[in-house]
């Protein structure tokens, strides 16, 4: 195997940003079992446009599901809220932006901080598997679960380390994130953009009926997938995701500046 060949490992990504776009922030989460590397892509295409960017590696992931079952949903969280209020201190406006879970810890964010605007593919807020409801009960007899695959996924896979497993602990974890954002979006304030494949076999379409309840005229856009898996965001539908999102953040960055100007004119 050659040098280049040799994949990637799951790691934190981080830009400081360029040109007219540095001083906005775009902080993005990862999903449940993944890491960055499931955003990588997008995140370096924001990059590309000038903007910061940066993608944090959460507590128990890039690993393997023994150190997932050793994390909890506030370890998750806390970590993204950290990121994100790092970039927001070095930028004038910062968005934050997430994948499955990634976008309900970015929902969650955006409830408690006043972040500039929200973009999430297909957000995770609840689930198929009706066992779910008694997963309290459940861990204690069964540790571990198959992860949820997809008949036919199109995107590529990602070496994100040893999840042949998921830890039901994790899951119960993942039930009170999910209830913790569902909870807080009566209370997020910034418009939302949400992007949702049809072809979803992770994330039930209740997740964005939720959020079309709740959230109301923030919701702002829901870009329709028509050729993607859960993971859009290594698939055919990538580029969409990209430029999409790239206008959504623009439109609401120059927006913020033009607000900005009026109050600083205002004698």
């Amino acid at each position: 195997m050659t040098e280049s060949s040799i994949p990637p490992r799951p790691a934190a990504f981080s830009y400081p940003g360029h040109g007219s776009n540095a001083r906005t922030g775009i902080a993005i989460c990862h999903g449940f079992t993944g890491s960055p590397l499931s955003v990588l892509p997008w995140a370096e295409h924001l990059a590309a446009q000038g903007f910061a960017v940066s993608v944090p590696l959460l507590p128990g992931h890039g690993t393997d599901w023994k150190q997932l079952e050793l994390s909890d949903w506030h370890d998750w969280h806390g970590t993204f809220e950290a990121a994100y209020l790092e970039l927001a201190a070095r930028t004038d406006d910062c968005f934050v932006a997430g994948l499955s879970m990634g976008g309900a810890i970015a929902l969650l964010t955006a409830s408690q901080h006043p972040v500039a605007g929200v973009s999430v593919v297909n957000p995770g807020l609840s689930f198929y598997d009706r066992r779910v409801r008694v997963i309290g009960v459940l861990k204690y007899f069964q540790r571990t679960t198959l992860p949820i695959q997809e008949e036919q996924p199109t995107a590529p896979p990602t070496q994100d380390g040893d999840y042949s497993r998921t830890p039901l602990a994790a899951v119960h974890q993942l039930k009170k994130l999910f209830g913790a954002a569902i909870r807080a979006l009566p209370r997020v304030s910034a418009p939302v953009q949400v992007f949702k494949s049809r072809a979803d076999a992770v994330v039930p379409p209740t997740s964005l009926v939720l959020l079309t309840r709740r959230l109301g005229p923030l919701l702002e856009e829901v870009v329709d997938l028509p050729a993607s898996g859960h993971v859009a965001t290594l698939d055919v539908d990538a580029p969409e995701i990209f430029s999409r999102s790239t206008a959504f953040f623009l439109k609401h960055a120059s927006a913020n500046a033009a607000r900005h100007n009026i109050r600083s004119e205002t004698p």
